[in-house]
């Protein structure tokens, strides 16, 4: 990526931003190809959701995600550059698509500022290969039109606009400029949210018997096959007139302020979303950060309750098996790409809104022929979600449950210009298209496990996105 010595804050003029464009345009010619602009420039705080609330069109793609916990939201609409894959090479396709874009990007602006410079926003859903009828594909790579991203007390606008030889200068010079006044003075208009109120809603429904399911997960298990399977239900709900994605996602992130509350749309009306309390991967600043979670209990209804609840957890020898296996297998992936990853023997607890989980962060630096992708490809999909070993365990998925994933269970997250990034897991969520949606939500089964208990499980899981979809 060239990066160009001009502060657009400083000069934010339309003739300083035609000077920018005409620059761009001219390596455009010389290098025989499109180049890819992108405009930092920080300002006046914003909430990012609010921004995307006001440019919201379900016929453009978007990606949203914010961890209230840690003080960040980043918010991306409309797609200039996009790539689709499928396959065992998905994330190293995703990556050459990356770094090709980078080599013909030229950018302006302090790159240094939180969530500067272009981003690449990814969904690379649980399944390699496509499967019918699912409305996104393996893995799909965006990079937006705006951005908007808030970390701590600064706010980031991003403009990228791909530039060709013939490019019409003053078109571009009139789209940038109209959204740099928009940003400036930002209008929070009211949304129209048409959801209809929780007593017209139907209720869900659900196909199969996820008890038997479970049962055949054991036995799977007992054979010596599997040491552990994660099987997941899927419940549909229907409502008399279209739900609005992004007023279910202001719901989430009010109520679960430790997970990450995410939308991702497709751009043809369907979005999917949820609030996911797990982290797969952080690269900054050449640290790699990942985690282990599994094994899991509900909260209590008082605090000694709650303390009960957790002391139970820590002690069962079920759980403590089930999380054991999710954090050897992040270990034995890390090991061929030289990694030495710091962790703690004994797991602590996360302790979320409804549920708690037992807990280990891993930490490592990460070597300089080593990029996120890299990582994410050994890491994706963890024993937390798919099992173990990773090749039955997800050939048996495919068998008993009756349906498709899709991004559920997937990878989730962007990558900046200098190889940083942040995936996340797609869980407590949901596939949202107009008036239908379908929720997620899987147990760990392992030696020992009961169906009722794996069942009592999910419904605890449910209740995050129920409630966001059934609360006006």
């Amino acid at each position: 990526m060239t990066i160009l010595p001009l502060d657009p804050a400083a000069n934010a003029t339309p003739a300083a931003l035609y000077g920018f464009l005409s620059a761009c345009r001219d390596a455009a010619a010389a290098r025989g190809r499109p180049q890819l602009a992108s405009i930092s420039i920080e300002v006046e705080a914003l909430d990012p959701l609010a921004v995307l609330e006001s440019i919201f069109e379900p016929t453009e793609p978007h990606f949203y995600a914010e961890r209230p916990v840690e003080n960040f939201a980043l918010a991306g609409a409309e797609a200039v550059l996009n790539c689709e894959t499928a396959g065992p090479d998905r994330f190293a396709a995703a990556q050459r698509f990356i770094d090709e874009t980078l080599a013909h990007t030229i950018a302006v602006g302090d790159q240094t500022a939180p969530f500067a410079g272009p981003h690449f926003f990814c969904g690379f859903t649980f399944a390699e290969e496509p499967a019918e009828g699912q409305p996104f594909p393996p893995a799909r790579i965006f990079v937006p039109r705006w951005q908007v991203a808030r970390w701590g007390s600064r706010t980031v606008a991003v403009a990228n606009l791909p530039v060709t030889a013939g490019a019409d200068l003053n078109a571009l010079v009139e789209k940038v400029w109209r959204a740099h006044a928009k940003f400036g003075a930002f209008d929070y208009a009211t949304p129209d949210f048409s959801d209809v109120p929780p007593a017209q809603k139907i209720a869900l429904n659900e196909t199969g018997d996820y008890c038997a399911t479970v049962r055949r997960g054991l036995e799977f298990i007992a054979t010596g096959e599997l040491q552990k399977i994660v099987l997941a239900r899927a419940k549909d709900l229907a409502a008399a007139q279209p739900l609005h994605p992004l007023r279910l996602l202001n719901g989430l992130r009010q109520r679960f302020a430790g997970c990450y509350a995410f939308s991702i749309a497709n751009g043809r009306g369907q979005s999917f979303i949820g609030a996911s309390p797990e982290r797969l991967l952080r690269v900054h600043d050449g640290m790699l950060q990942t985690e282990a979670l599994a094994g899991s209990a509900r909260r209590g209804a008082t605090a000694s309750d709650d303390a009960a609840l957790g002391a139970a957890l820590r002690q069962s020898e079920k759980d403590q098996r089930e999380h054991r296996l999710v954090l050897d297998s992040i270990l034995r992936r890390l090991a061929p790409l030289g990694l030495r990853p710091e962790f703690s023997e004994k797991p602590g607890l996360l302790r979320l809104a409804n549920v708690q989980h037992l807990h280990t962060p891993v930490r490592a630096a990460l070597p300089a022929d080593v990029r996120l992708l890299d990582v994410l490809a050994r890491l994706h999909p963890t024993p937390a979600v798919g099992g173990s070993p990773r090749a039955a365990a997800m050939a048996r998925i495919r068998e008993l449950e009756n349906f498709s994933r899709g991004l559920y269970g997937g990878a989730l997250g962007w990558i900046d210009a200098r190889g940083g990034g942040e995936f996340f897991v797609g869980l407590r969520s949901a596939l949202v298209d107009g008036a239908r949606a379908r929720l997620y939500a899987g147990a760990g089964v392992v030696a020992g496990s009961s169906p009722e208990k794996e069942l009592a499980e999910t419904e605890l899981k449910f209740k995050a996105m129920q409630d966001a979809l059934l609360t006006p």
